[in-house]
C-alpha cells in the first residue's frame, strides 16, 4: 500500500538538494555560506514540525509515513518507507538543531568553502536518513552514505594527524557496518527472501529459526555495528583521534549525532526486534557499559587537551546508553521502561550537551590558539558569554539537577539498580569522576588570575553566541521540563516494553 505525506522525505533530502544549489549555484563565499544557513533553518523548522506532529498520545506506533514500493524484482522487494515513532522523532529534532548549529559554527571556515558546506549538509541528509528509514536497504544505505562526507571533512578541513583519524574513523565504521549486513542478509533470507520491511519485523517478525547462521549471531552482529559507532569498550579508539582532529561543526555532529545512530539502533533493532535476547544478555550487555563508563571516565582525567578531554568523557557517557538498555534485566514492572526511557533521553541529551562543550572548545581555540589545559587560566574575565555557556555545559554533563543531563542519567540509574545493584553503582561512581574532571577542566581553562598572554582576546561574537545560546536554551529547557521528551520516548518504547512485560 503507498501513502505519501511528504514531509519526512523534505526533511531528510532538503540538505541534499541544498548541497546541490551550492554546487550549481553559488559563485561567492559569502552566498555559500547565506544559503547552507537559508537550507538548515528551513530543514530545522521542518525537523521542529515532524516532532510537534508526533502524536505520543494516540494514532499508529509510525506517523507521517512516506511509503512506496521502490525496488520490485522476483528476488526480493524493498520500499521507499519512511516514518518516525518516539524514539525517532527527538532524535530527528536534535539533528535539525545541531546542523543548524553547525552551520553557524562553520562561519569562519576560509578554505574550499564551497566544498565545505556541501560536505556538511550532504551528512546532515545521511544522518536524518538513518533515523527515519524504514526499510533495510535504505536504513543501510543512509548508513553507509555517512562515511563519505565525514571521512571528507576530517580529512580536508581538519588538524594535526586528520588523514589519519579520517582513515581510522573509515576502518573501524565500514567494519562494524560489514557486521551490520551480514545480520541485514540473514534476516531477510529467514523471511523467505520476499521484502526488508522494518515495520513488519518490528510488528510480527519472521521465522527465526531459518536464519542461515545461527541468530544470536544475527543479534551479536548488529550489536557489534552498533557499539563501533555508540563507542563502547573495546572498539572506541577511533573517536578520540577523530575528534581531536576533525574541525570544531564536525566535532559537534560526530559526537550529537553520529554516534546517536549507534544508540538509536541498539535501542530500534537490537532491543525492538530481539527483546527475548537481549534479556538473556542483560548481564552482559551491563558488564560491557559499567567497564566502558568507569575506564573511559579515568582516562578522561589524565587528558590535558580540551577536546580529548570532552571526547573520552563521551565515551563515558555514551556508556550510560547501554548501562539503561541492561534494565531489561528486569523482566517486567516499569523498571524497563525507566531504563529504557533514560537511554533514550541520554541519547538526546548528550547531543546537545556535547556540542555545546565542543561548540566552547572550537570557540576558544579560534582566540587563543592553543587547547592545553596547563596554558589556558583566566579566560572568563575575557569571554563572559562564553564561560556561562561553557560552565553550563559542563554541569549539565555532571548531571546537575535542573539540567537536561540530570533527567537521562537518573533515569538510567533508577532503571538498571532494580537489575543489577552492583553493577549500577559501580556506573554510578562515573559520574563522581565526571564531576572531578569537568570541575577541574572548567576551574583551569576559565577562571584564576588573567594571562598576559591572553590580552589580546576578544568575546565571541554573534555567529558564535546564536548556536551557543540554543544549545544552552534546550539544555535547560529539558532540564526544567523533561516531560517533553519523556512521554514521547515513552510513547516509542511503549511497544518494546509491552512485550518484556513492562
Amino acid at each position: 500500500m503507498s501513502t505519501f505525506d511528504g514531509m519526512l522525505t523534505a526533511v531528510v533530502f532538503l540538505p541534499l538538494v541544498g548541497a546541490i544549489l551550492l554546487l550549481a549555484l553559488a559563485r561567492t563565499d559569502r552566498r555559500v555560506r547565506l544559503t547552507a544557513l537559508a537550507v538548515v533553518v528551513a530543514d530545522f523548522v521542518l525537523a521542529a514540525l515532524v516532532f510537534i506532529r508526533y502524536d505520543a498520545d494516540g494514532g499508529s506506533r509510525f506517523q507521517l509515513l512516506d511509503r512506496f514500493e521502490w525496488i520490485s524484482t522476483e528476488v526480493f522487494t524493498a520500499q521507499y518507507q519512511l516514518g518516525v515513532d518516539g524514539i525517532s522523532a527527538p532524535l530527528v529534532l536534535l539533528t535539525g538543531l545541531l546542523g543548524l548549529c553547525a552551520v553557524l559554527a562553520s562561519w569562519s571556515i576560509k578554505m574550499r568553502v564551497k566544498e565545505y558546506f556541501v560536505w556538511l549538509l550532504v551528512l546532515q541528509t545521511a544522518v536524518m536518513g538513518v533515523f527515519v528509514s524504514l526499510d533495510f536497504l535504505l536504513f543501510f544505505l543512509f548508513w553507509e552514505l555517512e562515511l563519505i562526507p565525514m571521512y571528507f571533512l576530517i580529512s580536508i578541513w581538519g588538524s594535526g594527524r586528520k588523514e589519519y583519524s579520517a582513515m581510522k574513523f573509515l576502518v573501524f565504521t565500514f567494519l562494524g557496518s560489514a557486521f551490520m549486513l551480514v545480520s541485514i542478509l540473514a534476516l531477510f533470507l529467514a523471511d523467505g527472501g520476499a521484502q526488508l520491511d522494518m515495520i513488519g519485523w518490528a510488528e510480527s517478525g519472521a521465522d527465526l529459526a531459518r536464519t542461515v547462521i545461527p541468530i544470536s549471531v544475527v543479534f551479536w552482529f548488529f550489536f557489534v555495528a552498533f557499539a563501533v559507532k555508540l563507542p563502547l569498550l573495546p572498539v572506541h579508539t577511533w573517536l578520540p583521534d577523530a575528534h581531536t582532529d576533525a574541525p570544531t561543526a564536525v566535532s559537534m555532529m560526530l559526537a550529537g549525532v553520529l554516534l546517536k545512530m549507534g544508540g538509536y539502533g541498539l535501542l530500534r533493532i537490537t532491543v525492538g526486534m530481539f527483546p527475548d535476547m537481549t534479556v538473556d544478555h542483560a548481564l552482559i550487555l551491563t558488564v560491557l557499559a559499567v567497564v566502558t563508563i568507569l575506564y573511559a571516565a579515568v582516562v578522561t582525567l589524565r587528558q590535558t587537551d580540551l577536546k580529548r578531554l570532552i571526547a573520552y568523557s563521551s565515551v563515558s557517557h555514551m556508556g550510560l546508553v547501554v548501562l539503561g538498555i541492561g534494565a531489561v534485566g528486569v523482566m517486567g514492572g516499569t523498571y524497563n521502561k525507566l531504563g529504557l526511557t533514560g537511554a533514550a533521553m541520554q541519547l538526546f541529551t548528550h547531543g546537545t550537551i556535547t556540542g555545546l562543550l565542543f561548540l566552547c572548545v572550537g570557540v576558544l581555540y579560534e582566540r587563543t590558539h592553543t587547547r592545553y589545559i596547563p596554558d589556558l587560566g583566566g579566560l572568563a574575565q575575557r569571554m563572559p558569554f562564553l564561560a556561562v555557556a561553557f560552565v553550563i555545559g559542563g554541569l549539565a554533563s555532571l548531571g546537575l539537577p535542573g539540567l537536561s543531563g540530570f533527567v537521562s542519567e537518573i533515569l538510567v540509574f533508577l532503571g538498571a539498580f532494580k537489575a543489577f545493584p552492583w553493577l549500577t553503582a559501580l556506573g554510578a561512581f562515573g559520574i563522581v569522576i565526571a564531576a572531578g574532571y569537568i570541575l577541574w577542566m572548567l576551574q583551569r581553562a576559565l577562571f584564576g588570575p588573567a594571562r598576559e598572554r591572553f590580552a589580546h582576546v576578544g568575546p565571541s561574537n554573534l555567529m558564535e553566541r546564536i548556536p551557543m545560546a540554543l544549545l544552552v536554551i534546550s539544555i535547560v529547557v529539558v532540564g526544567v521540563f523533561p516531560s517533553l521528551l519523556t512521554d514521547v520516548f515513552d510513547a516509542g518504547l511503549g511497544p518494546i516494553t509491552a512485550v518484556l512485560g513492562g
